[in-house]
Formats: structure tokens, sequence, C-alpha cells
């Protein structure tokens, strides 16, 4: 009788996530004593708004019985995140189609379940943020990366979908991020709206990242009406078929709350609730009950406070770049990341990679490749974080000089 080998699932054998592996090598230098400046990881340095994290110490206080929570979070915060439609989009969202989830890596992973089957085609824009592809194809899904350069400013067209679905076939999603990652470029009304438009006619579903939403810069991509960003849930239509995912981690900083949400279309509600209930019972419970000051009058300000140091920030290294000497560089219009190609390094380096390894060694300074987001293309390209603020930029701008013997 032969014994089966026992072993990975095909469906796990995704890439990982090279930031995680480079921010390992960050605290392994810091660990041996090395000053490193690290510019990799999305993430905002000032931790939650003040009142969250008052509530937090409250609730933690107060030995009140942390106990589950219902599946889709409690509904006094899903009432609040309909208040933050209300306030920030004009949207009469009912509380009933908001599902709270343990980070947007919860909702991508719950949405993507409920909305597609294994085989489904989904697209989504190459250079893109990891996840979405790997994800996918972990659930059996067949991505078709639809290549997205500065002519389209690095984001998909219904052209690009026409074309997709001609030389792949038919498509069941579309993932559309806006602020994207990692080259902060944004969609206005005029170009969502035909997205949504495309998608309504070919009976696809489109899935709407708006995580960035509240990190924009003046001279960015704006609307009158919504210069934080537009919800695909403003151009969808009396009822939106569009799935929108959110988080508290980038415009409050709260990333190791691990608290994000969706905004369903009605068929999807009973599903998600179900998926949610068997994968993770609940989200967090102290993270929920906390996350409701995020949408006080103190939070919001303090969290505008911090966007507009990112513009700071980022002005600073949109002036750097000439005497950075890299390549082509997206323009940044929300979001806190610098996507560019590194020019005539790749002569010396050969490829990002190899690039950012001896730069992390050399002068303590952690990018991120390219490759990370794409696949094809990527090995021009860096991902520069701002998000650790302006003096940790300035300091890994000069180190940068230095090293690339500027």
């Amino acid at each position: 009788m032969s014994l089966r080998r026992l072993a990975a699932s095909s469906r796990s054998h995704v890439p990982p996530f090279a930031v995680m592996d480079i921010l390992a090598r960050v605290e392994s230098l810091r660990a041996a004593g090395r000053d490193v400046v690290s510019l990799c990881a999305g993430e905002p340095s000032g931790g939650a708004p003040d009142l969250v994290s008052a509530k937090a110490a409250q609730i933690h206080a107060s030995g009140l019985a942390l106990s589950y929570t219902p599946a889709l979070g409690t509904a006094e915060l899903r009432t609040a995140i309909a208040g933050h439609y209300r306030r920030w989009y004009g949207l009469d969202v009912d509380p009933a189609q908001v599902a709270v989830t343990t980070g947007s890596s919860g909702a991508f992973m719950l949405g993507f379940l409920a909305a597609f089957e294994a085989g489904d085609r989904v697209a989504l824009a190459r250079p893109g943020y990891p996840a979405y592809r790997n994800i996918l194809a972990a659930l059996g899904c067949e991505v078709v990366e639809v290549d997205a350069g500065p002519d389209s400013r690095y984001q998909p067209t219904p052209a690009m979908l026409d074309a997709a679905a001609s030389e792949r076939g038919p498509l069941a999603g579309v993932v559309l991020a806006s602020p994207a990652n990692p080259t902060g470029t944004m969609v206005d009304r005029e170009e969502l709206t035909a997205l949504a438009d495309w998608c309504a006619a070919h009976d696809v579903r489109l899935v709407s990242d708006e995580i960035y939403h509240g990190i924009t810069y003046p001279g960015s991509v704006e609307d009158e009406h919504s210069p934080r960003g537009v919800c695909a849930w403003e151009v969808g239509g009396s009822t939106p078929e569009a799935i929108v995912i959110s988080s508290f981690s980038k415009y409050w900083g709260m990333t190791g709350w691990r608290l994000g949400w969706m905004l369903l279309p009605e068929e999807l509600v009973g599903a998600v609730d179900a998926l949610a209930g068997n994968v993770a019972l609940c989200p967090p419970a102290p993270s929920q009950l906390a996350a409701v000051e995020a949408f006080s009058v103190e939070a919001y300000a303090q969290a505008d406070a911090w966007v507009a140091g990112y513009a700071k920030t980022r002005q600073a290294l949109l002036e750097a770049l000439p005497a950075l000497g890299w390549g082509p560089a997206a323009p940044a219009d929300g979001a806190f990341y610098l996507y560019a190609e590194l020019g005539d390094q790749l002569t010396r380096f050969g490829d990002s990679r190899e690039y950012c390894r001896a730069l992390l060694e050399a002068e303590g300074v952690a990018l991120v490749p390219g490759t990370d987001f794409d696949a094809v293309h990527g090995w021009r390209a860096v991902r520069l974080s701002f998000a650790a603020g302006q003096e940790a930029v300035e300091k890994a701008i000069e180190r940068i000089l230095r090293f690339q013997g500027s």
C-alpha cells in the first residue's frame, strides 16, 4: 500500500509579499544596532486618533467582558460607518449593507468568496497591490492582469477591459483601487462612471478598493463634491452593484487594530454574513467598540492634520526627484507612496531587487522593489512610502544620494 505524500496545497503556492521579508531584515539590522530608515511599509507613524486610543483604554480598564459581536459587526459601528458615507459623500447607506471585517484583508477574502466562483476571471491593473492577485488565485479564480502604464495613469480603462475580455474570455469581476497602491493614482468621477457603466453592461462585479480615501492632495484628481475620493456607490445608480471596501488603517492610522469594512449590494449581504460567521466569528470586539470614536469631529480633524503632513512630505520628495536621477514616476495623487523607475541606476544594479538589497545593506534605507506589484515591468521600479514623515524621508534621500554617488 503506497502512502500519500503530505504537502502544502497547490492553491497555497502564492508569492510571498516581499515587503514582509524586508521588514524582517530591517528588524534584524536594528537589533544589531544599525540605524535604519524604513520607507517600505504603508503604515502611518502616528497611530490611532487620540479619542480612539482613550476609548480603548477605558474599555480595557472597565473590566467589560469582550465577548463575540454579530458576525458583520456591532450595530453601533455599522451605523457610524453609514453616517460617515453621509458626511463625506452625501450617500444614504443602510447600515444593514455595511459589513465590518477583520481589516480590509478580511473584506477582500469575504467579498471575493461571496462574489466569484472558482474559475471566474477577475481583472485588475498591473502594477497593483499583490494581495488582490494572490487571494483570488488561492480561491481558484483566474486573474487577468491589465497592463496599465503611465499613459492611463496606471489605472484600467474600459478599452483595456474590452481587450482583456476579447483575449481571455468574459470577465466576472474587476478590482479597482483609487487611490492605488503602489502608484497613488486616482480615477475621477467621469472615469469611475465609465468603468462602472462598463461593468453593468457586461454583468461584471466591480470591487472598489477605497482604503486610501481621505489621503488626497491639492492639485491631484479631485472632485468638488468628493474631494477625498469618489465612492463607487456615488456612480452606481439607485441599486449599487459594486462592492466597496475601506478600512480604519490608513486615514485613521489604525493598522494593527485590524478593522475594515465593506458596503455590500443587497444580494451579497446574507452570503457575507454566513461566511464571516464561519471564517472569523466576528471582527475584534475591542477594536469595534473604540473605533466609533474615529467618526468624531476631533478624530477627523486629527487625521486631516496627518494628511497635511503627508502633503508636505510628498512635496519635498517630488522636489528631490531630479537630484535622485530616477526615471518616470507616478504622480501620487493620493495615498502615501511614490512609485518610480530607477533610470540609470538599472545599469549599475540590473534590477530593482538588487538595488533595494544593496541600498538597505549599505545605507540602511528600506524601499520595496517594484516586482512585488508588477511581475512584468516591476524590475525597473521601486515603491517608497512617505508615511513615516518628512524627517525620515529627508534622511533617506540624503543616504540614497550618497549611495548613488550623486
